[in-house]
């Protein structure tokens, strides 16, 4: 592929959103690339049993692997590189791309889809990949919370960041839950906790100083020296959205740093397409797969 050649579209991102839309846009025939850098959120799933179609649940990778080859069936074509910067010249985007050897090209596209997710800010723990990966840390309750209950678990974050998380657990699931305080301590007179006695949860006013890993369990170290053990831990510690892309463009976004979309998921920026969990909304799979269908038809509709 030269430089020169002006695409349809490019993809930034191969997760389940950039791949979604690969094997839409590969399927209407249009001329496009996937730009993947290969570090996709889904990858760190070990078995998700809230997509459909899969009753007895999958792991990450191999919904990516399943979701690759699909769209590579009809013809997709993704590259492993990283996009280092989007440039729009009234005509089009063009961006530029940096592989494993530090060589560097442009490409260029009437229209560009950006679905480069987040990146989930971890808990101090040692190897807390390894963590997520075996369930005992976890960033979702939504999407796995249903797997938690009859465990003890903790929801750790910044101050009193983390009830609104603890919250839905415990009022949906019943579960057995502890607010944790990476920071500020916790008390009872704080003004954002007087809901916890309505849905039973407790805390541990003493801000945490680590976490470790501890048989099949975690355990919390509290600076006062005292030790807490959970069968889960969840972050809400929050996330960075990959929209530096877009937002060096102009593309709005809210106050966290997701993108804003219209309903066809295009952004503020004309011809520039978000999709997934970099955009405003509920961080969900099926969820930024709708967006990318919708983002890949309304390309294709206007080319």
């Amino acid at each position: 592929m030269e430089n020169t050649e002006k695409l349809d579209c490019i993809v930034i991102g191969g997760g389940p959103a950039g791949l979604t839309a690969a094997l839409y846009l590969a399927r209407f025939e249009r001329r496009f690339v996937v730009i993947d850098k290969g570090e996709p959120r889904a990858a760190l799933i070990p078995e998700s049993h809230n997509v459909p179609f899969f009753a007895q649940g999958i792991g990450g990778v191999e919904m990516l692997r399943r979701a690759r080859d699909h769209a590579e069936t009809y013809g997709a074509r993704i590259l492993s590189r990283e996009a280092t910067a989007l440039a729009s010249d009234g005509d089009g985007f063009t961006v530029g791309l940096r592989d494993a050897n530090g060589g560097e090209r442009t490409l260029r596209a009437r229209f560009v889809l950006l679905a480069s997710g987040v990146v989930d800010i971890p808990p101090r723990l040692a190897d807390v990949d390894a963590a997520v990966l075996s369930g005992l840390v976890r960033y979702c309750p939504i999407c796995d919370g249903y797997e938690a209950k009859g465990k003890r678990v903790g929801v750790i974050g910044r101050g009193a960041c983390g009830l609104g998380e603890a919250k839905f657990i415990a009022r949906t699931w019943g579960a057995d839950v502890t607010l944790l305080s990476l920071d500020e301590p916790l008390s009872p007179e704080h003004p954002k906790l007087s809901a916890l006695a309505e849905h039973d949860i407790d805390f541990v006013p003493v801000p945490i100083r680590s976490l470790a890993r501890s048989g099949d369990g975690i355990e919390a170290l509290g600076y006062d020296g005292a030790v807490h053990r959970f069968d889960i831990v969840y972050s809400a510690i929050g996330c960075d959205y990959r929209s530096g892309l877009a937002t060096a463009l102009g593309a709005a976004v809210n106050e966290a740093g997701a993108l804003k979309v219209a309903a066809h998921a295009e952004t503020t920026v004309p011809g520039l397409y978000a999709a997934g969990d970099v955009t405003e909304g509920l961080n969900q799979i099926v969820v930024g797969m709708g967006q990318a269908a919708r983002a890949a038809t309304h390309i294709h509709n206007r080319c």
